[in-house]
């Protein structure tokens, strides 16, 4: 830590020492003195200089002291509620140490790789103070710092799913009894929206608005109801069937009617619809995230629901006999979806079109509830366009599905080839096709594949070859019009983009070539395309003649935007260091075309 050059602070405190009349600073109270020196405008080097003024200084400014339990609060603010109010702590000793991290973590996320963020697991350093300062590098000035903030918000996205991994196995360990489909849903949004601010103690009060609504209701119907005399955290259950019955018309009419919830017919396949806290957020979801709404808002009030596993549409059931009973007729069936509505046995096989064995209507675990939604955001993931943001959602429901069920082999298969695929730790798919083997050796074909060709993507790895550098002084890329950085709008579809890397003529398969069009163009294939990130997330390939600078240039909004430019400068991106050794000429030719105010080479 810095102990020299003092700043303004010093200064300031020289002329309010100068201030006390003819009495030496250091013989006045240590509380006084602690008062003092906690004073806004000094920093940790000023109080460093300080405490090795003299013996009294260097004593009042003691580790457990709140002049440094001051300046610990003071630079990292969002730390605090890792703490007990007035608790007492070595704060300089914990200065120290998150300063250490700070410089760490920076470390890291500047020399990190593009792909592997297992470096960020040896720092040996406590996970809030990791935390604490990749938000730090994260809230600095929007424009800047871009590349920075990439990777350090990809080692965020890491570390908290990796908590949430941890936290999601300590869930599974609990007896069945024990366990919430809230909560168990919960994780599921959190690992898969780790930079969220979703929390448990959010969700729940939520949750009770929305009970206290029901129950002003009920108390209109019936103000002697026994569910108007549960307080937040009490667990009972209300016997009579009337009594169960107005709590349920009342939670439809609440819920469905008073709040709009519905199904959301229109958007179905929308990863959204299974995250708890949009649902809450939205209003709208599929079967199963809104039966784990209205189970939870229904045994909030007394009324005992059971998830039904049902085929294509997820249902509660509701126990009509008084002890428990087997039979599914014994059973009103309630569609979440269907805003609230009650079927029978029969009924339910008319809303799936087909007839279904009697296995179908039972009471399913939350184990069981968790692997069905997870399987569905699974197979959103699979139909996704292939981008980053579904191979995003793949990697995570693979995650959890194989956290909740380890030895299924079509998943542990899966998530081989996705790895391998993504070319991402081909350490870990040999593990995977390991395990594999061990639980059906009948799978040795796919495997042996796949670990002939991780096997040598290792070794690939061990003989990086160095990217190909693309000089636009070449002869042969004497025709290109743009460079990278600059801001382009696509004359045909109307979008915005950024260019982050060109071709001297179009590299795709004909097939490709093809399906576009390419050939209707004017100039075809025989004419430079440019790699573009577009405002809408993806990335795409674009024609020489397709594109034209865009007359007003904006910041475009894209998850990738941080891999390859370091900062957004007035009317372009500048290209990071690893962008410029590709590319060495585009800067030079971006920062003229923008200082002539040219439109057209």
């Amino acid at each position: 830590m810095a102990t020299s050059g003092a700043g303004d602070g010093c200064s300031s405190l020289n002329g309010f020492v100068s201030e006390i009349e003819q009495k030496q600073f250091t013989d006045l109270p240590a509380e006084l003195l602690e008062y003092i020196l906690c004073f806004p405008v000094l920093k940790h080097v000023d109080i460093c200089n300080v405490s090795c003024s003299c013996k009294r200084l260097h004593d009042v400014c003691h580790g457990r002291g709140k002049v440094w339990g001051h300046q610990y609060k003071l630079r990292w603010p969002r730390l605090q509620k890792h703490y007990r109010q007035n608790e007492c702590c070595d704060w300089l000793k914990e200065y120290r140490t998150r300063h250490t991290v700070g410089l760490q973590i920076r470390r890291t996320v500047v020399s990190i790789s593009q792909r592997f963020f297992t470096e960020i697991e040896s720092l040996g350093a406590p996970e809030h103070f990791c935390e604490d300062e990749l938000l730090s590098i994260l809230n600095s000035d929007r424009r800047k710092s871009l590349t920075l903030k990439y990777y350090a918000k990809k080692i965020l996205y890491f570390l908290r799913q990796k908590n949430i991994l941890r936290s999601l196995k300590m869930f599974l360990e609990q007896p069945a009894e024990q366990q919430s489909a809230l909560e168990g849903a919960l994780l599921v949004d959190q690992y898969c929206n780790p930079l969220a601010d979703v929390s448990l103690d959010g969700i729940s009060s939520q949750l009770e608005e929305i009970t206290d609504k029901i129950k002003k209701m009920l108390r209109i119907k019936n103000p002697s109801h026994p569910s108007l005399r549960v307080t937040q955290g009490d667990c009972f259950a209300v016997d009579d069937f009337d009594l169960q019955r107005q709590v349920v018309v009342t939670l439809n009419a609440v819920l469905y009617e008073q709040l709009q919830y519905k199904g959301n017919e229109c958007d179905y396949y929308n990863p959204l619809n299974s995250y708890i806290h949009q649902v809450l957020l939205r209003r709208t979801g599929i079967p199963i995230s809104l039966s784990v709404l209205y189970m939870t808002l229904a045994r909030k009030l007394g009324v005992q629901l059971e998830p039904v596993n049902f085929p294509n549409h997820f249902l509660l059931r509701w126990c009509q006999q008084q002890r428990g009973s087997g039979d599914i007729y014994d059973f009103v069936y309630i569609d979440a979806f269907g805003k609230g509505k009650q079927l029978t046995a029969k009924e339910c096989e008319y809303l799936i079109g087909h007839q279904v064995t009697a296995d179908y209507y039972n009471a399913i675990s939350t184990t069981e509830v968790l692997l069905r939604m997870v399987g569905n955001l699974l197979n959103i993931g699979k139909r996704g366009e292939g981008n980053e943001k579904s191979y995003q959602l793949l990697r995570d429901s693979l995650d959890l599905y194989l956290t909740i069920n380890p030895d299924n082999v079509q998943y542990l298969l899966l998530q081989a080839r996705l790895y391998f695929h993504l070319g991402i730790w081909p350490e870990k798919v040999l593990d995977i096709l390991q395990h594999i083997q061990a639980l059906d050796p009948s799978q040795h074909g796919a495997v042996g594949y796949l670990v002939q060709h991780t096997l040598e993507h290792i070794q690939h790895k061990k003989h990086p070859v160095d990217p190909e550098v693309k000089r636009r002084s070449a002869p042969e890329h004497l025709e290109l019009q743009y460079s990278v950085g600059l801001i382009m709008k696509h004359k045909r579809s109307g979008y915005n983009c950024a260019i982050y890397g060109w071709d001297p003529k179009c590299t795709m398969s004909q097939e490709w070539i093809t399906t576009m069009r390419v050939h209707q163009l004017s100039s075809g294939a025989n004419q430079p395309f440019y790699n573009v990130l577009v405002q809408d997330g993806t990335c795409r390939y674009a024609a020489q003649e397709n594109l034209e600078p865009h007359s007003a240039p904006l910041e475009i909004a894209h998850p990738e935007v941080g891999r390859y430019f370091s900062e957004f400068h007035d009317s372009h991106y500048v290209a990071n260091e690893e962008l410029q050794t590709r590319y060495p000429e585009d800067m030079a030719e971006t920062l003229a075309f923008h200082r002539t105010g040219r439109h057209y080479y």
